[in-house]
């Protein structure tokens, strides 16, 4: 719990100077299917003080080290404290196409700059050039803040991002709205999950939400691969075990 503690307490130290901070993580990333899913949450310097984060902020973590029943609960509150205003919370998406197009640190990218374009107010960054959403990650960043905000991303910094931030490593466990932000994404993702599971059954998406667990791929070898699996990291997965140009295509009716 006293680690738990130091969350609130990280991001006080990191909002001096500032009057806003936003957190930002991702869901899926790993995963042999489904999309990988960002999350961002704003908070300021009132919100840190607020009678919600002196007594339930201890409670929040990385999304990993919550149960699912605890994620849910947290979904609930974060979504009151937007609508009251309090916090600004977004998701982006980057699915299965996107994954395979730009590879899965280009396609996470993506997802974290659509929950950031999600969470801004109009005006909170000026654009300097005409931004390729499907651009190499050498892309030089083109936008600037108007408002004074600092951008906590979880992991290392993101070359080419084209929004300035710093980078916190493993900082779900470190920054309270980096842990937020990891439970709107883990949430969001597992719901998309489940989602998949009603569309392609057998593969149960709904448990291991895409992971490479052996019921996934003892699934994968029996019933083929479906359009929402990486073909990439199945090649990867499967390499030595089965040929993966023999796994055909699942419909996608229905």
């Amino acid at each position: 719990m006293a680690k738990r503690r130091q969350l609130r307490g990280f991001d006080l130290k990191q909002i001096e100077g500032v009057a806003e901070l936003i957190g930002v993580d991702e869901a899926g990333r790993g995963a042999l299917a489904g999309p990988v899913v960002a999350g961002a949450v704003w908070v300021n310097q009132a919100f840190l003080e607020s009678r919600w984060a002196l007594g339930r902020a201890s409670r929040v973590n990385d999304s990993k080290q919550l149960s699912a029943a605890e994620r849910e609960e947290f979904w609930g509150e974060f979504a009151t404290l937007a609508e009251q205003g309090h916090i600004r919370v977004k998701f982006g998406v980057a699915d299965v196409i996107e994954i395979e197009q730009l590879n899965i640190l280009g396609a996470t990218k993506l997802a974290m700059r659509r929950a950031l374009e999600g969470i801004y107010l109009p005006g909170s960054f000026e654009q300097k050039t005409e931004p390729d959403l499907f651009a190499t990650p050498e892309v030089v960043a083109n936008f600037v803040p108007t408002v004074s905000c600092r951008v906590l991303v979880d992991g290392l910094a993101l070359r080419g991002f084209p929004y300035p931030h710093t980078g916190i490593v493993k900082g779900d466990g470190r920054s309270l709205c980096i842990a937020m932000a990891s439970i709107i994404a883990k949430v969001t993702r597992d719901r998309l999950m489940g989602e998949l599971d009603g569309k392609f059954p057998g593969y149960g998406f709904a448990q291991h939400k895409g992971y490479g667990t052996e019921e996934h791929r003892d699934a994968v070898l029996r019933l083929g691969r479906t359009p929402q699996h990486r073909e990439m990291f199945l090649r990867k997965l499967l390499a030595g075990r089965v040929d993966p140009d023999q796994m055909d295509f699942l419909s996608t009716d229905g």
